[in-house]
Parts: C-alpha cells; sequence; structure tokens
C-alpha cells in the first residue's frame, strides 16, 4: 500500500514537471528575440540556423531569399530624433506586410553582367527585371493558394553591385501565416537555372525578432 501511494506521488510529481517543463518551452519559444541595434539584428538574421535567410546554388547562380523583419523598414525611416510614439506609427505601417530580399549573382556579380548574351538579351533582362517579375516570382501556401503580391523595388547599380537584388511585398495574411511554411518561386530568367524553391518557415515571421528603438 505504501509503495502503491509513493509510486502514485512520483508519478504525480513527474506529470507536474512535465506541464511545467513544456509551459516553460512554449514560453520561450514565443519570446521575442529583441537587439540593441540593426547591426545585430542583420547579423542574427543572416546566420541561416535561425531561418530567415535561405540560400542556393543552381547552375553557377547563387539565390539568396531572407525575410526581412517589420523594424528593419520602422530603422530605415525613423529620424535621428524619435519618440516611442513615432516608433509605434512606423510598426503599425509596416507590420501590415512581408517583405522579402531576394538577390541572384554568378560570380559575385549581377545578372545583367554575366547572363545576357548580345544587345537584344540584355534589354529582355532589364524588361523583365523592372516590370516583370510579378510573374516569375510567386509565394504559396502548401495547398497552392497564392498570395498576392503587392509591390517590388528593382534598383539598377549599373554593375555596382555583387548581385541583382530586389525587394518583394506581399500583404500579412493571417490565414496564410497559420500555415506550417510557405513555398517561394523564382522562374528561370534565361539562366537555365529552371524554378528556384525556397520553403520559409511561418514560425520565424509570427515570431519575427525586433530592434529595442
Amino acid at each position: 500500500m505504501r509503495a502503491n501511494a509513493l509510486l502514485n506521488r512520483m508519478t504525480m510529481k513527474l506529470s507536474q514537471l512535465v506541464i511545467l517543463l513544456t509551459i516553460t518551452f512554449v514560453i520561450v519559444s514565443c519570446t521575442t528575440t529583441s537587439f540593441d541595434t540593426k547591426e545585430e539584428l542583420l547579423t542574427y538574421l543572416q546566420d541561416k540556423d535561425h531561418g530567415y535567410l535561405h540560400e542556393k546554388s543552381v547552375n553557377g547562380y547563387d539565390f539568396s531569399l531572407l525575410y526581412k523583419p517589420t523594424d528593419m523598414l520602422v530603422d530605415q525611416e525613423l529620424s535621428d530624433t524619435y519618440t516611442k510614439e513615432d516608433v509605434e506609427k512606423l510598426r503599425n505601417k509596416y507590420k501590415k506586410y512581408l517583405y522579402f530580399t531576394l538577390s541572384m549573382s554568378r560570380g559575385n556579380k549581377e545578372l545583367l553582367s554575366t547572363t545576357p548574351r548580345n544587345r537584344q538579351e540584355f534589354g529582355a533582362m532589364v524588361n523583365e527585371l523592372a516590370f516583370g517579375m510579378d510573374k516569375k516570382v510567386h509565394v504559396f501556401t502548401p495547398q497552392k493558394d497564392t498570395l498576392e503580391l503587392l509591390d517590388y523595388v528593382y534598383p539598377r547599380m549599373y554593375g555596382m553591385s555583387r548581385a541583382t537584388t530586389m525587394l518583394f511585398v506581399y500583404p500579412r495574411d493571417e490565414e496564410f501565416l497559420k500555415e506550417e511554411y510557405l513555398n517561394i518561386t523564382v522562374g528561370d530568367l534565361g539562366t537555365y537555372t529552371g524554378e528556384v524553391k525556397f520553403k520559409v518557415q511561418t514560425k520565424q515571421i509570427k515570431n519575427e525578432p525586433q530592434i529595442k528603438f
């Protein structure tokens, strides 16, 4: 009898310990990571182990996709002197959207410096990069539901950069973020790489890191 009672108490304590550890894990997992400066945040984002940077190399071309948290956009717009109200206003402005930076290169050079073989191909690629990427880059769920592209920015660097880098903007649709991950595909741009696909976990987006403004 005593042995059974002792066993029951031990089982109960073990169950309580498991519950406590589970609660602690959930709290820690949901805690937002924050940094003192944008430089520290960028260093964190560029560590692939944290799930915000994705890289692939295909047929001699290097592709990288980086999720850009809200506070990176906020920091770009803040003046040297700002208030907490300024920060919250900008966070409310930018948190409605998802931002992804796509970089593509060959031999550490822009696509326009390495891919076109003649003037005609050069002009066609310029036109596609500037006006046609909505037909080349797609974001969709495992069920093939597509997230609409709102805008993208392609800054011409005229051969002065190591990569062709573009910013893509999508609505922050909470229904899409209920999925475990999002697929992001990049169509062939005359690079003979075929479609390049990335899988982005939504938990990284929902628990995105911040800057301590």
